[in-house]
């Protein structure tokens, strides 16, 4: 009874802080749709959809949507790619420093964001890089190469070793056995790290 009452206080209280961080975004939203235009008071006057049309009316909020596409295809494919191929050879192989990738790879979710920010950016200042597409590209994936590698990682872990020695005892290579037997376990472990 007493552990009842535990488990519904606690999700109670991951709802409560939910509402909480998501509440500002709620009246921003509302106002998006307000028919003001120079002064905010609550509650929005009245309903309109102008200033939709005046921020997509705009070149540069056209070209700031279209760089943020970009940059969020292009870190994600890189990161599904690096984070499942990091995995795979972790989880394959027992080597000396296994350990010590396994935390860089992790690094960047511990530390926080601003830090690694840093970071990148000393570095690609000491190779000379300027800031653009590249860096921006490079520290997102950066950041996304954890979440593929956590999460593929992990569904390794639960895929049945005798899965895929059946698949190599039945004569499949190992080219048919990462399509057949190991893509599919992973399908959605990448769908997770993906999105």
């Amino acid at each position: 009874m007493h552990s009842e009452k535990a488990s519904m206080g606690l999700r109670l209280a991951a709802w409560g802080g939910l509402v909480f961080l998501h509440f500002p975004i709620l009246i921003i939203f509302l106002y998006a749709f307000n028919t003001e235009d120079a002064a905010f008071s609550f509650p929005p006057k009245g309903f309109t959809l102008h200033w939709f049309a005046v921020a997509f009316a705009r070149a540069d909020v056209l070209e700031a949507i279209k760089l943020s596409l970009q940059v969020a295809c292009l870190a994600t494919l890189i990161a599904l790619v690096l984070g499942t191929l990091a995995s795979a050879a972790l989880y394959r192989r027992d080597f000396f420093g296994k350990e010590s990738i396994s935390l860089i790879l992790i690094l960047p979710i511990a530390l926080p964001g601003i830090i690694t920010g840093i970071a990148l950016l000393s570095a690609f200042k000491s190779l000379g890089i300027e800031p653009g597409v590249f860096t921006i590209v490079v520290g997102h994936a950066t950041f996304c190469v954890v979440i593929v590698y956590n999460n593929v990682i992990a569904r390794l872990r639960r895929t049945s070793q005798s899965l895929i020695e059946a698949s190599m005892d039945l004569g499949a290579d190992g080219w048919q056995t990462f399509r057949y037997i190991i893509l599919p376990n992973l399908g959605s472990a990448l769908l997770a790290g993906g999105m």
